[in-house]
């Protein structure tokens, strides 16, 4: 239902901005290039994450030099309550400005050649509040009004969705709140929502346009309680705010079923010539016992299409069954034209955090590479009916493992390794999909793992999809409900809750080594390319090293990888950039062959996917760097934009 759990790592990090060493020759001049925008968290409606900028190439990435920062303040403002945050925005280029949003929801628009700030805007969140999906903001939107002539307010707006649940409208140019939208800027997409406790629901993606249709999701408490609220997404007029349609996932459900949430808290993607908006949906409430909501949950654990006008459901495609591992689909929906099995389709590309790559007709819903319904683990908690079967894309193969045993524990040295042999033969494992249990079962891939809100990148003229994986393995247990406050008092610090109404609660930790290594082999965290004419894996290579989380440890460790946050961007000229990993690298890949050809140290973590534009014939490649609360990779209030440093001609 939300992002995924903190781990036990923790990292210590090394502070400064550095560049990669340059030669001390005067730089060689650069062609100018024609002007590309980004003007979408995604680059585009459909989040191919996919820029025709290429000025910046394989042969001279190794150029790269900091061309500007930028910091939104948050370091200082926030400095209490930062270690809370997650610096997850994906900047965005459009109408002349860049937007940024920080983890306190504050947007700025900056001067795209220098990073000069033009305007800021703080909503102000009380930091007080603590939220399951801790502070963060991954993006803002940008729309322009075809009814309203140039230079007259709000004419240009840009939409933020805060923690607190608000849905704000400002003045592109200015930063000032529009005054015809909702009240005095502002909506509240909580009203009439009764909640528990003022966390409890929080807005982490950015809202998407339809025509004249804003539409939001919303981040909800993970495990907490059997009947959770709606998981319902909302649509809003994008001039007035005014209310348009909601859409629950469970209200399809079967008659009786107890539950709540099965929300939308990863992006939205939009097909505006066909009147689509596709959601991906969490899993029903509680996320580890399921026997108050029999059957397949409705709507839940899907991606979905509505009517963007209406809401109406046009078409959904399951990608887990009854969940009962917290498997969400928690990446924003690719839209591209794929050309598998030599015939080209309107698809949705959608990875899972199983580490599965579904391509499903845009249409329809049906597989464009075919799926399987395939025999799982039975014999759940008592009262739990699983689905028997569970579904499995032919093509590509799963992108990364999904079987482990106590002969194939990890760990440095005999005494980790047989730390973390006895850990895995002390839990219930029998493949994926093995249901929880009172033993402790093993959730592998873990819920955090697979594929998560960075998504994915699709090149559609190479007809190759880009895609970062996290491997690491949970233990999940169910608690007998008399027992939850015990557990909670003995074990404070780790993840026990209570899912209130069931007979169980959990207790959600990932298996570590006694150095706080993954118990599972590495690499723990992975980039792909997978060709989407035939489905096969084109390569694959570690992301990420561990020199943040031990300095010193990579000589030691090589090519572990990572688990990582944040998700990669490809260019026409062959190059693929992500951050994402556990240490302060931006990195750029040979998109033809996985080679890692760059490396650009950051102030914090890079846990953000970047974005690339060209503006007045330079391109850059920007990203936010402030780490994340999850991970505790170091905290920042940066942004960083990367260029070539020579001259134009």
């Amino acid at each position: 239902m939300t992002s995924p759990p903190r781990t036990a790592v923790r990292m210590a990090l090394a502070g400064g901005l550095l560049a990669l060493a340059g030669c001390s020759q005067a730089p060689k001049p650069v062609a100018t290039a024609p002007d590309v925008d980004w003007p979408f968290y995604g680059g585009d409606a459909g989040g191919q994450r996919y820029s025709t900028a290429a000025q910046i190439t394989p042969a001279n990435v190794t150029g790269l030099k900091v061309a500007w920062t930028y910091s939104t303040g948050e370091l200082v403002r926030h400095a209490k309550d930062i270690k809370h945050a997650s610096f997850e925005n994906t900047p965005i280029l459009a109408g002349g400005r860049l937007y940024v949003c920080s983890q306190f929801d504050a947007v700025s628009a900056v001067d795209p050649a220098t990073g000069k700030p033009l305007w800021s805007y703080d909503p102000g969140v009380d930091p007080k509040v603590r939220y399951p999906n801790d502070f963060s903001c991954r993006g803002v939107t940008y729309w322009r009004d075809p009814l309203v002539a140039d230079n007259v307010r709000c004419s240009e707006r840009v939409y933020v969705g805060t923690v607190d649940r608000r849905l704000i409208a400002l003045d592109a140019a200015t930063g000032a709140p529009c005054a015809g939208f909702g009240k005095a800027g502002v909506v509240d997409i909580g009203a009439g929502v009764v909640l528990e406790h003022k966390g409890q629901m929080q807005m982490t993606s950015p809202p998407v346009v339809a025509k004249d249709t804003l539409i939001v999701g919303s981040s909800l408490d993970d495990n907490q309680r059997v009947r959770e609220i709606t998981g319902a997404v909302r649509a809003y007029d994008v001039r007035t705010g005014a209310a348009k349609w909601s859409f629950d996932p469970l209200g399809s459900a079967a008659p009786g079923t107890v539950a709540g949430a099965a929300n939308t808290w990863a992006p939205l993607s939009v097909d505006v010539a066909r009147g689509l908006v596709f959601i991906p949906t969490s899993s029903p409430s509680p996320d580890f016992y399921g026997a108050q909501r029999r059957g397949p949950d409705g709507q839940a654990n899907s991606v979905v299409a509505l009517d963007a006008s209406t809401g109406r459901l046009v078409w959904s495609f399951q990608t887990t069954h009854h969940d009962i591992w917290d498997y969400d689909v928690p990446a924003q929906p690719t839209l591209g034209d794929v050309a598998f099995g030599g015939r080209m389709t309107p698809a949705v590309i959608q990875g899972t955090k199983q580490g599965l790559i579904f391509t499903l007709a845009r249409e329809t819903g049906k597989p464009v590479i075919p799926v399987d319904e395939r025999p799982v683990p039975q014999g759940g908690a008592p009262g739990e009916v699983l689905s028997p079967t569970q579904p499995f894309p032919r093509l590509p193969r799963a992108l990364g493992p999904a079987t482990i045993s106590p002969d194939s524990a990890y760990g440095i040295g005999p005494i980790g390794k047989s730390a973390c042999r006895k850990l895995i033969a002390g839990a219930r494992f029998g493949g994926m999909y093995t249901p929880p249990s009172t033993q402790g079962t093993l959730i592998y891939p873990f819920t955090g793992g697979g594929v998560n809100w960075g998504g994915l990148a699709f090149d559609a003229g190479r007809q190759v999809v880009y895609v970062n994986t996290s491997n690491a393995v949970h233990k999940v247990t169910l608690i007998p409900a008399d027992k939850v406050k015990a557990t909670q008092r003995a074990e404070m610090g780790k993840e026990v809750s209570p899912q209130a109404g069931a007979p169980y609660g959990m207790k959600r930790e990932v298996l570590l080594s006694p150095l706080g290594l993954p118990c599972n082999p590495p690499p723990w965290g992975q980039l792909h390319a997978i060709d989407m004419r035939t489905g096969k894996v084109l390569w694959e290579v570690p992301l990420g090293t561990t020199r943040d989380l031990a300095p010193g440890s990579q000589f030691l460790l090589h090519n572990t990888g990572t688990p990582n946050f944040g998700g990669p961007i490809a260019t026409r000229s062959g190059l693929v950039f992500i951050g994402a990993a556990m240490d302060n690298d931006l990195r750029a890949f040979d998109a033809a062959t996985g080679r890692e050809l760059w490396r650009g140290r950051l102030p914090a973590g890079g846990q953000a996917t970047p974005m690339t534009y060209v503006w007045k014939g330079r391109q850059y490649v920007v990203i936010a760097a402030g780490g994340h609360a999850k991970t505790d990779t170091r905290r920042g209030d940066t942004v960083i934009a990367f260029a070539l440093p020579g001259p134009l001609m």
